[in-house]
C-alpha cells in the first residue's frame, strides 16, 4: 500500500485541485459509452453449445417410411464424412402418445462429436456445423434445419417450431397465407444472417376424394347412407366380434384385402347393394379423384396462422429482426386483414426487455431512497449515484470489446454492478464526511480521504474480478451463459474504480453543503 500511495497521492491530490480533469473524464468516459451502446447486438440469450447437434430433415408429406429411411441413412452417410463425427443416430417421426407428435417425412439425427479440443479448429462449433452444411449440400425435396437438443425442445414449447425464430403470418384464407409465407420467406433469406429458413408444410398430403352422383344413386335407387357404409367397411373396416384370450380381449376388424383397396381403380370395383339384390360398381355411382389437401391448419386465438421458421447465425437476433422487418415492409404489401408478428427467442427477449424496463428504474429509485435515508443530503447520495453510469460504461465497452451482445445475463450483470460501485462510493464518502465533520478542510479530507480507503476499494473490486475469471474464461457447456455477467462485471468495476478513486474526491466539494458537513 505505501508503494501504491507513492504515485497516487499526488495523483489524487491534482484531480482535486483541478476539477475540469475530473469532469473531462467523466465527459470521455459517457461520451465512449454513447457511442459504443448502440454498437451492440441485442439477444435472449447467449447461443448455448451443448456439443451435439441435431439435423433435422423435413421431407414430402406423401413420402412412405421406407423412403424417409433412405433418405436418412444417404444424410447418415454424409455426415460420417466430417473428422469431428463420431456417429449420428437418427429417429423418424414422433408417437403419437408423446406431447410432440411428428410425421414420418421428419427426421432428427442426433450427431456425436468428438471432444471439443481435438476439432480441427478447437471449441469451434459453428465452424463444425459448416463443415455439416457443406456436407450435406442441398438434397433435393429435403429442407435441411441444425439445432441442438435442449435448443430444440426450448423452441419446439415456446412457439411449436425447431428453430430460434418463429414469424407467424395471421390471415382468413388458407391459400392466400401459403402464397404470402412464401413471399416472406423469400425475403427473409436476402437478410444477413438468416439461415434454414423454413415455411410450415400446410399442404402436400394426397387425399382420396369420392363425390356422390346424386343423380346416378336415385336412377340406380341407392341411398347415399348405403354407398358410406359399404366404403366404411370395406376400407376402414368394421367390428365383426371379439376374441377372448384369458382375461384379454381382442376386437375383430374385417375390411377388404389391400390389393382390393389400393388404388382409385379397385376402390372403384366395389359393389354397393341396390335394390331387388342388384350389385352396382362404385365408380357408377360415385366420381374418383386424387386431389392434393391440406396436411395442417394452424390456430391461435381464433386465427388461422402459417410459421416461417429461421436460424440465426453470426449476427445478433435483434438486429436480424429489425433488418428483416424493415425489408418485408418495404417489398411486401399484405393483403387487407393479413398481419405478421415475431415469436421465438426474439419474443422471450422483448418480454424480458419490458420487465427490467420496470425492475432497474424500481432498483435504482429505491437505491436512492437507502442512500438519502443514511446520509441525510441530497448532494452526497447523487455523488454516490455518479458511480452507476461510469459502471456502466465500463460494462458496455468489456462486452463490445469481447464481440458479445446485450443479453439477459448481461442485464443481470449490470445490477450486481449497481450493488458493488455504490459500496464503494458509500465507504469513500462516508470517510470524508467524517473528516470534515472533525474538522478537517474540504479539500485534504478529500485527498486524506481517498488515500486512506484505497485499500478497501481496491479489495473490493479485487476479490469480485478475482472471483469472477473463473466464469470469464470458462470454456465448459455453460460457460456461454456465465460470460457475459462477468464481463460486465468486470468491466464495470474498472471504471467504476477509477471514478470512485479519482473523480469522487474531486467532486466532493462540488457535491457538499458548505466547506464543512456539520
Amino acid at each position: 500500500m505505501r508503494l501504491l500511495l507513492v504515485p497516487y497521492k499526488p495523483l489524487v491530490g491534482f484531480f482535486v485541485h483541478s476539477r475540469w480533469a475530473a469532469m473531462t473524464i467523466v465527459t470521455v468516459m459517457l461520451l465512449i459509452g454513447a457511442v459504443i451502446f448502440p454498437q451492440l447486438g441485442s439477444e435472449f440469450t447467449p447461443k448455448l453449445n451443448e456439443g451435439t447437434i441435431v439435423v433435422r430433415l423435413t421431407m414430402a408429406p406423401s413420402i412412405s417410411i421406407e423412403e424417409s429411411k433412405n433418405n436418412a441413412l444417404r444424410i447418415e452417410r454424409r455426415i460420417l464424412t466430417v473428422p469431428e463425427v463420431i456417429g449420428v443416430t437418427s429417429r423418424i417421426g414422433r408417437g403419437e402418445v408423446g406431447a410432440h407428435a411428428d410425421p414420418i417425412n421428419s427426421a432428427e439425427m442426433f450427431v456425436k462429436l468428438k471432444h471439443p479440443s481435438d476439432w480441427e479448429k478447437p471449441r469451434d462449433q459453428d465452424w463444425v456445423v459448416e463443415k455439416l452444411r457443406k456436407a450435406i449440400g442441398d438434397p433435393p425435396g429435403i429442407l435441411v434445419n441444425f439445432t441442438q437438443p435442449i435448443e430444440m425442445s426450448i423452441d419446439e414449447l415456446l412457439e411449436g417450431v425447431r428453430a430460434e425464430l418463429a414469424i407467424k403470418l395471421f390471415g382468413e384464407d388458407l391459400g392466400t397465407l401459403k402464397t404470402e409465407a412464401h413471399k416472406v420467406a423469400v425475403i427473409i433469406r436476402t437478410v444477413r444472417g438468416a439461415t434454414d429458413v423454413q415455411v410450415d408444410q400446410v399442404s402436400g398430403t394426397p387425399q382420396l376424394m369420392l363425390q356422390v352422383n346424386r343423380q346416378a344413386i336415385a336412377r340406380y335407387g341407392v341411398k347415399v347412407q348405403d354407398v358410406q357404409d359399404t366404403l366404411k367397411a370395406s376400407i376402414g373396416g368394421r367390428i365383426a366380434g371379439e376374441i377372448f384370450e384369458g382375461v384379454r380381449r381382442f376386437e375383430i376388424l374385417v375390411r377388404y384385402p389391400e390389393h382390393a383397396r389400393s388404388t382409385p381403380e379397385q376402390i372403384g370395383k366395389l359393389l354397393i347393394p341396390g335394390p331387388h339384390g342388384a350389385r352396382i360398381q362404385l365408380a357408377d355411382l360415385a366420381s374418383i379423384t386424387i386431389v392434393v389437401g391440406p396436411r395442417q391448419i394452424t390456430r391461435e386465438k381464433s386465427q388461422r396462422f402459417i410459421t416461417i421458421q429461421c436460424n440465426v447465425q453470426n449476427r445478433d437476433i435483434g438486429s436480424f429482426v429489425a433488418e428483416a422487418k424493415k425489408t418485408i415492409e418495404t417489398e411486401m404489401n399484405l393483403p387487407p386483414g393479413y398481419l405478421v408478428t415475431w415469436g421465438g427467442q426474439f419474443k422471450l427477449q422483448q418480454q424480458a426487455n419490458a420487465r427490467f424496463r420496470i425492475v432497474i428504474p424500481v432498483t435504482l429509485l429505491l437505491i436512492f431512497v437507502f442512500l438519502f435515508a443514511s446520509f441525510s443530503s441530497l448532494k452526497n447520495s447523487l455523488l454516490i449515484m455518479l458511480n452507476i453510469p461510469l459502471a456502466l460504461v465500463g460494462g458496455v465497452v468489456g462486452l463490445w470489446m469481447s464481440g458479445q451482445n446485450l443479453s439477459v445475463p448481461a442485464s443481470v450483470g449490470f445490477i450486481a454492478l449497481f450493488g458493488i460501485a455504490l459500496g464503494n462510493g458509500m465507504v469513500l464518502v462516508t470517510y470524508m464526511n467524517q473528516l470534515v465533520r472533525d474538522g478537517v478542510d474540504v479539500f485534504e479530507a478529500s485527498v486524506k480521504g481517498a488515500c486512506m480507503r484505497v485499500r478497501p476499494v481496491l479489495m473490493t473490486a479485487a476479490t469480485t474480478a478475482l472471483g469472477l475469471l473463473p466464469l470469464l474464461f470458462a470454456r465448459g457447456t455453460g460457460s456461454e451463459i456465465q460470460r457475459p455477467l462477468a464481463t460486465v462485471v468486470i468491466g464495470g468495476l474498472v471504471t467504476s474504480t477509477i471514478l470512485t478513486l479519482l473523480v469522487l474526491p474531486a467532486l466532493y466539494r462540488l457535491f457538499s453543503s458548505r466547506d464543512r458537513v456539520e
